[in-house]
C-alpha cells in the first residue's frame, strides 16, 4: 500500500465557531459533535478564535481511495506504529485516510511503515 507524504505543518483545533474557517483551503478537516467542534489545518491557517490547539502535526495520505468494505487499514498501521511507541491521530474522508504525527515522530513513523512493506513517495 502507498502513503504519500504531505509537505505541510498542521494543528489540530478546539474552535467554538467555523465562522473563521476557510473551508476552501487545500487541505480542512472539521467534525462537530455535541461536545465540541474540531479542527485541523495547516497551522499557518490556525483561526484567530481557536480555543485551543496543538501545532507540530505531519501527515501521511492513504494513496488511493479506499473502498468501505477494506478492513482493518487503519488497524494495520496503527499496530505498527504502536509497536514503535508512537501516537497517531487519524482523520477519515469520504474517499480516504490521513495519519498524523508529532513532528518529532515523522521520519521514525515513515521508516517503521516502510521497513513493513508500506511504499512512502
Amino acid at each position: 500500500m502507498k502513503l504519500t507524504k504531505i509537505d505541510r505543518e498542521f494543528s489540530v483545533c478546539k474552535v467554538n465557531s467555523i465562522d473563521q474557517v476557510n473551508l476552501m483551503r487545500e487541505y480542512v478537516f472539521l467534525s462537530k459533535t455535541t461536545d465540541e467542534i474540531s479542527l485541523v489545518c495547516e497551522t499557518k491557517y490556525i483561526p484567530s478564535g481557536a480555543v485551543a490547539y496543538e501545532r507540530g502535526w505531519k501527515a501521511l495520505k492513504v494513496s488511493g481511495i479506499l473502498d468501505f468494505s477494506m478492513i482493518g487499514v487503519i488497524a494495520k498501521i496503527s499496530n505498527i506504529l504502536a509497536n514503535e511507541d508512537l501516537s497517531i491521530f487519524v482523520v477519515s474522508t469520504y474517499n480516504t485516510d490521513y495519519i498524523l504525527f508529532k513532528a518529532e515522530n515523522y521520519e521514525k513513523a515513515c521508516r517503521a511503515l516502510a521497513h513493513n512493506g508500506y511504499v512512502i513517495v
